[in-house]
C-alpha cells in the first residue's frame, strides 16, 4: 500500500500566488506516483480572495484540503492547525509564496526513505534578502544559539519533512504562544539537512513586517531560554557591587581630602545608568511575565470555523 505523505501550506492573503502553487505542486506530487499526498491549506484570516480560490481548489482536486481559521492567528498556529489535521506518514511544511522551490520534496522524501525522521531544507544563500535582513538574521541565528538552551538551526525555515512520529511529538506541545522553529528542534530526533536555493518572491509582498520579525524573535528566545533572566540578575548584582565600591570610595576620599561638591554630570550619567539598567531588568521580567498570563488562560492556540476536505464540510 502507497504511503500517505500531508504537505501542510499557511495562507495570508496570498491570493496572487495560488494559482501558481498549485500548478507547481501538482506538477511534483503527480510524478511521484508512489505516494499518496494530501494538500493542507489552512486560510489564516485572509481578507483578499485567497480562501475563496482555495475553495475552489479543493473543488477541483480532491487532494486539497482547506482549513479556515475563525480569524488570523498568526503563521504558527496556523502551521499548527495544519500538523493537527494532517494523517499522512510524514508530513512537509511548505510556505505559498513561491520562495521554497517544489522540486525540492523529492529530496526530502528521499532522505526520509533513507530513515531520517526529520529532513531540513537548509538555504544555501540569502541573496533574495536585502543586506539588513541577511546581517539582522545572521546576528539573530548566532545571539539565539548563545543565550537559547535549545539552539536552532541557521538559515533553517519551516520547510522541512517529519515523520508521523515526529508528528505525534510536536501535537503534544500545549504552549499558546508558539515558536515553531523552537518546538521543531526542541523535539530532536534523527536529522538530515539538504542544501537549496531560495528563490525571489514572484507575487504579493511578506506578512512579516520589520516590527512582526522583531517580536518573533523576542518570542522565540524568550520562549526557549531563562538565561535573559539570569543576566539581568547579573547586571543588577554588578552595579550593586559598582556602587558599593564608589560609596567606599567616595567615603576615603570624604575623609581624606574633605567634602567636595560633586559634579552635576557624574551624578546625572548615575542615575540615567541605574534608572535605564532598572528598566531593561523590568522589560525583561514583564515579557516573561506576559507569558505566564497568557499560558495560564489555557485559550485555543487556533480556531477552526470550517474544514472542506473532499467536498465535504466538516
Amino acid at each position: 500500500m502507497n504511503k500517505k505523505i500531508s504537505i501542510v501550506t499557511p495562507f495570508k492573503n496570498e491570493g496572487s500566488n495560488i494559482d501558481l502553487y498549485y500548478n507547481e505542486i501538482v506538477l511534483i506530487i503527480n510524478l511521484e506516483k508512489d505516494y499518496i499526498f494530501e494538500v493542507i491549506c489552512i486560510d489564516d484570516g485572509s481578507v483578499d480572495n485567497t480562501l475563496e480560490l482555495l475553495l475552489r481548489l479543493s473543488e477541483l482536486d480532491a487532494r486539497f484540503t482547506v482549513i479556515q481559521l475563525s480569524r488570523g492567528f498568526g503563521k504558527e498556529a496556523a502551521i499548527s492547525a495544519g500538523i493537527d489535521n494532517a494523517q499522512g506518514s510524514a508530513v512537509i511544511i511548505i510556505d505559498a509564496d513561491g520562495q521554497d522551490p517544489f522540486s525540492v520534496i523529492p529530496l526530502l522524501i528521499r532522505e526520509w526513505e533513507n530513515g531520517a525522521d526529520v529532513v531540513l531544507a537548509k538555504r544555501d544563500n540569502r541573496d533574495t534578502d536585502h543586506y539588513l535582513k541577511k546581517s539582522s538574521s545572521y546576528i539573530y541565528y548566532k545571539l539565539h544559539n548563545l543565550l537559547s538552551e535549545v539552539p536552532i538551526p541557521e538559515n533553517v525555515g519551516d520547510f522541512r519533512l517529519m515523520d508521523a512520529a515526529v508528528v505525534v511529538a510536536i501535537k503534544s506541545f500545549t504552549e499558546r504562544e508558539r515558536f515553531m522553529k523552537g518546538i521543531f528542534a526542541w523535539a530532536g530526533f534523527q536529522t538530515k539537512t539538504i542544501l537549496y536555493k531560495r528563490c525571489a518572491r514572484i507575487n504579493g509582498k511578506s506578512n512579516f513586517t520589520t516590527k512582526k520579525l522583531i517580536n518573533f524573535g523576542i518570542s522565540g528566545l524568550t520562549n526557549f531560554s531563562s538565561i535573559p533572566l539570569r543576566i539581568s540578575f547579573y547586571f543588577g548584582f554588578i552595579i550593586f557591587l559598582i556602587s558599593i565600591i564608589y560609596g567606599v570610595v567616595l567615603i576615603a576620599k570624604t575623609l581624606i581630602f574633605g567634602i567636595e561638591v560633586p559634579g552635576y554630570a557624574s551624578i546625572l550619567t548615575v542615575i540615567l545608568f541605574i534608572g535605564g539598567a532598572q528598566m531593561l531588568s523590568n522589560g525583561i521580567m514583564g515579557e516573561y511575565i506576559g507569558k505566564i498570563f497568557n499560558e495560564s488562560k489555557k485559550r485555543p492556540i487556533y480556531i477552526i470555523k470550517r474544514v472542506v476536505r473532499n467536498d465535504t464540510k466538516i
